[in-house]
């Protein structure tokens, strides 16, 4: 049984072995998850031992303290949070053996190619066609949009429907997409902010082994539920300090500029400074949860809480301002490799924060997995339900 001390003795070897000071950070990075010690949850051979996945802060600490380089997760987060919990839970040997390592080690990023123009909110609508041809391999074709990190991607979590004569859950398979690969096209998608962090990807013919093939045939629509779920733990159980994220810039410049003050500002900072620390120790609690398993509904209420109090505070932001927070720092069209809530100005974070009812699952969506799958309550009616998907107006 691997415990903490065991992981103190590794960590110590690992530190010994490939100083922080003088080895590389690829060499680092690869040597530690060699050593088990980049998720120590996840199985012996990659990248784990096995052990309790509360005990992976024993390891991140003894590392920090030794200014050991981390793998820089906010720019790999779609590869960490969503590609290698999928790969390990559907994955073939050979799969976890190629993609996890050089994946964890930010080697190669990934993103995601879920949701297109007729199918965001229902995502199971999607029409993105995948046909198997005589030698096995698979002719990909359709547009995917809404793509984090798919201008620096080297590989993307794909699902297309194989099956239209199906119900639309039934006929989806997911499939390891190598964005590399002949027939893929990234287009920028400009936003409100003026950066374009999102893309439309258009598939054209795309060849795709059939040794990329997560999960069976048909069974994407299950695949892609771990995806999901994880997708919404990251992004609404990311862990923070006390007034970490968008209630700190508010908090900070309530105290520093008096002058700004109002009696209504004020008891409106009150209530939404007391849910952001409400939701951040929510968020713990899941963490702890998560470490007794898998990710369960209870993400989709943390992202919920997490857009709303995002968007909420972000006006009061703007608000408190007064005319300064009307002004916004820079509309130049770029392509960042990640988003910088803090890092940018009021104007920033208030444009920014209404794609976060939208990324990640809709509210409304998640509104409908809390009401059905945490509080048990009855389903909506679905029409649709035994209709195949080719017979589905569109």
């Amino acid at each position: 049984m691997t415990d903490a001390a065991e992981l103190q003795r590794r960590t110590a070897q690992l530190l010994a072995a490939y100083p922080p000071a003088t080895t590389g950070r690829p060499a680092f990075l690869e040597a530690r998850f060699d050593a088990g010690l980049a998720w120590v949850h996840y199985p012996e051979g990659l990248g784990g031992l096995g052990a309790p996945r509360s005990l992976q802060a024993v390891v991140d600490a003894e590392l920090e303290a030794a200014g050991a380089p981390d793998n820089d997760p906010r720019r790999i987060g779609i590869g960490l949070g969503m590609a290698a919990p999928t790969i390990l839970k559907y994955g073939t040997d050979e799969q976890k053996q190629r993609f996890l390592r050089p994946l964890w080690t930010g080697e190669e990023v990934w993103c995601q190619l879920f949701s297109e123009p007729g199918a965001g909110s229902d995502l199971a609508a999607l029409g993105t066609r995948a046909v198997q041809q005589d030698g096995g391999d698979w002719l990909v074709d359709g547009q995917k949009v809404w793509t984090s990190s798919a201008h620096l991607a080297r590989w993307a979590i794909l699902i297309a429907r194989t099956d239209p004569g199906v119900p639309k859950h039934a006929g989806i398979t997911y499939f390891l997409c190598d964005m590399t690969d002949p027939g893929v096209e990234v287009r920028p998608l400009r936003q409100i902010t003026g950066e374009a962090e999102f893309n439309e990807v258009f598939l054209t013919g795309v060849r795709i082994p059939d040794s990329r093939r997560l999960g069976e045939v048909g069974d994407g629509w299950r695949v892609a539920q771990t995806t999901l779920n994880n997708e919404r733990v990251a992004i609404g159980g990311m862990r923070l300090p006390r007034e970490g994220g968008m209630i700190g810039p508010v908090a900070k410049t309530w105290r520093e500029r008096p002058g700004l003050r109002t009696h209504d500002l004020h008891q409106r900072l009150l209530k939404l400074w007391v849910e952001a620390e409400v939701a951040r120790l929510t968020g713990e609690r899941l963490r702890q949860q998560l470490a007794q398993g898998q990710p369960g509904p209870e993400g989709a209420g943390m992202k919920l809480a997490f857009a709303r109090l995002n968007q909420e505070i972000s006006g009061l932001e703007v608000e408190l301002r007064g005319e300064e927070g009307l002004l916004y720092d820079d509309w130049t069209m770029r392509r960042p490799e990640l988003v910088d809530f803090t890092g940018r100005d009021a104007g920033y974070r208030y444009l920014r924060s209404k794609g976060n009812s939208i990324e990640g699952g809709t509210s409304e969506v998640l509104l409908n997995i809390v009401a059905e799958r945490v509080l048990g309550l009855p389903s909506e009616p679905r029409t649709d339900k035994d209709v195949a998907w080719k017979d589905l107006a569109r």
